[in-house]
């Protein structure tokens, strides 16, 4: 086992965790194309789509969970949301999970991509979730919010991310819910939805046991951290970070897929 290669993972799960902590996602949006390019780009083997959406599934299930417990303190996390689209999600995500083995990389790469481009659309979109004062007084759609859930649940356990990328866009535009309640319930919605996809990929046979420890370790180290950071963020800060990370995210999988 190469030391520098197994570093490489570990700093590639820590940035994506320390990301998934402040806003509120798994970290796939920047370790899925990080883990598909940045390995061969030093020299090492290329992880195939599968590998890396597998690896992705577990690092998410980690960093998600790490991060929820870091938000579980001041009432940002909603539990009818989290009830809501999180029984919908772990459903539709187990489903995509499990049918992933049978598509090939190009249609994983392309379901991703189409995924990014739908988040980075609505994150440039108008929200009004924060003219809400007393978090838990927020209201919004159930069913609505059940069936987008669903949805997005058997797209994103396709490519092994857990859906967090467009399940926060999704409840800053449409559901209308303030941003910090968002990123903290998504973590939890997050954190569901990665038991079904990552179940889904244990049994399609795709999972590589060190890249996912190493990603783990990361996981439980960078998510706290990057929670404790966006608890003193301005609102509008965290969300042009997410906006711009997923554009920049966008634009890479685009270029990929067209050139």
């Amino acid at each position: 086992m190469d030391i520098a290669w197994l570093l490489t993972l570990i700093a590639i799960g820590f940035v994506g965790s320390l990301i998934s902590g402040m806003v509120g996602i798994g970290g796939s949006i920047i370790k899925y194309p990080m883990l598909l390019y940045i390995p061969p780009a030093l020299g090492f083997m290329a992880f195939s789509a599968q590998e890396v959406s597998a690896i992705s599934a577990v690092q998410v299930f980690f960093a998600t969970l790490a991060g929820m417990f870091a938000f579980r303190k001041g009432g940002y996390i909603n539990r009818s949301l989290v009830l809501t689209m999180g029984a919908a999600i772990i459903i539709g995500s187990f489903v995509g999970g499990y049918r992933s083995q049978f598509l090939t990389d190009d249609t994983i790469n392309l379901t991703y991509a189409i995924l990014a481009l739908i988040a980075a659309v609505m994150m440039f979109m108008p929200k009004r979730g924060d003219e809400v004062e007393d978090y838990s007084k927020v209201s919004f759609n159930k069913p609505l919010a059940g069936i987008l859930a669903f949805i997005i649940g058997i797209l994103s356990g396709i490519v092994g991310a857990a859906g967090a990328f467009i399940v926060v866009p999704v409840m800053l535009v449409i559901l209308k819910i303030p941003t910090r309640v968002a990123i903290a319930s998504s973590l939890a919605i997050t954190f569901i939805s990665s038991i079904g996809s990552t179940a889904g990929k244990l049994m399609g046979g795709h999972m590589l046991l060190i890249p996912s420890i190493a990603m783990i370790i990361a996981s439980m180290i960078a998510s706290p951290i990057g929670a404790r950071i966006s608890k003193k963020l301005n609102t509008r800060v965290l969300q042009w970070i997410l906006a711009i990370l997923i554009a920049a995210t966008v634009i890479k999988i685009w270029v990929e897929i067209l050139v």
